[in-house]
């Protein structure tokens, strides 16, 4: 492999916060931010998959210069200002070497640059992963890493990527942008302390993860990304020398823990979720991170709910809101009031149930702020409304649920895949237990030209129950031609 001209990476060097592009974003939301840039890039024929991740990210200062598609839609954004108005480094300061000529600018598809395996400045975070460059103090960023052109480039490295093994040289090696692999002769180098560089590259595995199980649900996903987890406790036994990092370490192995456990959790591993929620959890209490212990709580609550434990997810969505509650988040709080509803829904405690779906919508209906934990960035209006419907279907109030559905997939940003056919495939089980088959089937048969690109234990699950439902209504409008795609449909991956 060819050397590398640039410099390499400064990670020791900590990023600085574009307090620029954070002042342009005003009062909006993140997500509702990214909207904007989507709209511009298409204004201008530009394709850029931004979403509230990636604004985070500029905001933090990890994306000290955009890729030349972004710099073309924040200029048309921001017209006459330059890249460093907005808060942006000199490209040339981020390249390490003169900028290109303007007639030089490279397309926005960029090959990510390398470096020799030898390369002793090179570690995991530096690993190119699909469709993004390497991920240091100092990213230039050459190409949108959630850019839906590398899907299929970034299955592939997927499929390629993970490592089997223990310890913190296999951790190493594994901890690219979820367990993207370096070459062997990097792998063969002991971790004797982790560092900066290593939590952020187990931050970097927590973002792909839940991008991926965003596109494409968690079949596909979860045995995979059992390695980084390895890989992640396996630093923290390595050991670091600053307090800083050994808390971004933690902070990172437990966020990565409760998003396997989601995995585990959406394709029906109930025990094993349970398992990888409770040792977030108990990583959260050791250190006391407070945003952890919530998150932990949260999902608790979420699989308590499905695992018919309905008492349980009203208590655990109870602690994750004292928990919660100095950390100033609304939507947090909005979030874990409607966890709380799902329980008593379980329980059929309509009273309760109502209570605090009035609490989640009156706190969300105060707005995104700063406080609110980047895991959060699927829970806009759609999240918002579908677990509404879940909750009115729960309780058996059928029209009421499917109304809420259909706003939820109406609502949903095209990004989030997984949710759009989990909120259809809601609302087509609301509708045929409503007495409406044909609509349901419609609505089924769109889940299944979803399931293409989705592999979801939980949908499928959801859209057995529908067709069961559906079966004596065969004669239905459409009826007849749902079941039989639903019955020669490919199952997915079946729970261990």
């Amino acid at each position: 492999m060819a050397s590398s001209t640039v410099p390499p990476p400064r990670p020791d060097r900590p990023p600085r916060p574009n307090l620029a592009f954070r002042r342009l974003r005003g009062q909006r939301s993140p997500a509702e931010f990214a909207a904007l840039v989507r709209r511009a890039a298409r204004e201008i024929g530009e394709r850029v998959s931004c979403d509230a991740r990636y604004i985070g990210r500029v905001e933090a200062g990890e994306i000290r210069c955009p890729n030349y598609a972004y710099e073309r839609v924040f200029l048309h954004m921001f017209p006459g200002r330059t890249l460093t108005d907005l808060g942006f480094a000199p490209r040339s300061s981020v390249r390490g070497r003169g900028a290109r000529a303007e007639d030089e600018a490279p397309p926005a598809h960029l090959v990510p640059r390398q470096a020799a395996p030898d390369d002793p400045a090179r570690s995991p975070v530096d690993a190119p992963g699909a469709g993004e460059t390497r991920r240091t103090y100092e990213p230039y960023d050459t190409q949108d890493p959630y850019d839906t052109h590398h899907d299929h480039e970034e299955s592939d490295v997927l499929r390629r990527a993970f490592m089997t093994g223990g310890g913190a040289t296999v951790a190493a090696a594994s901890l690219g942008p979820l367990g993207f692999a370096l070459e062997a002769s990097a792998a063969e180098r002991p971790v004797r302390r982790a560092g900066g560089s290593h939590a952020s590259a187990l931050e970097e595995a927590v973002r792909r993860i839940r991008l991926l199980d965003d596109r494409h649900g968690a079949d596909g996903l979860y045995r995979r990304a059992a390695t980084p987890l390895r890989a992640a406790y396996a630093l923290l036994d390595a050991g670091a020398t600053r307090q800083a990092t050994v808390d971004r370490l933690h902070s990172g192995a437990g966020e990565l823990a409760i998003s396997v456990g989601w995995l585990a959790h959406d394709s029906g591993r109930f025990d094993d979720a349970r398992s990888h929620y409770a040792e977030a959890l108990a990583t959260a209490r050791m250190t006391g991170d407070h945003g952890l212990e919530a998150h932990a709580f949260c999902n608790t609550a979420f699989l308590a709910r499905d695992a018919g434990r309905p008492r349980e997810a009203v208590r655990a969505a109870q602690a994750a809101q004292r928990v919660a509650r100095p950390l100033g988040s609304p939507r947090l709080m909005s979030l874990l009031a409607l966890r709380e509803a799902g329980g008593w829904a379980g329980l059929a405690d309509r009273t309760g149930c109502e209570q605090a779906l009035v609490r989640a919508q009156a706190l969300y209906a105060r707005g995104a702020t700063d406080a609110d934990p980047e895991w959060m960035t699927f829970y806009g209006e759609a999240e918002l409304e579908g677990l509404e419907a879940q909750c009115w279907s729960t309780l058996g109030d059928w029209p009421r649920a499917a109304r809420h559905a259909r706003r939820a997939a109406d609502l949903q940003d095209p990004h989030f895949t997984r949710n759009i056919a989990l909120y259809t495939a809601e609302l087509a089980d609301d509708l045929a237990r409503g007495g409406r088959p044909d609509e349901a089937a419609a609505a089924g048969l769109r889940v299944l030209n979803l399931l293409s690109q989705v592999q979801s234990s939980r949908i499928q699950t959801m859209l057995a129950g529908t067709a069961r439902v559906l079966l004596p209504h065969r004669r239905a409008s459409g009826v007849s031609d749902f079941l039989e795609k639903h019955a020669s449909a490919p199952r997915g991956v079946t729970p261990a």
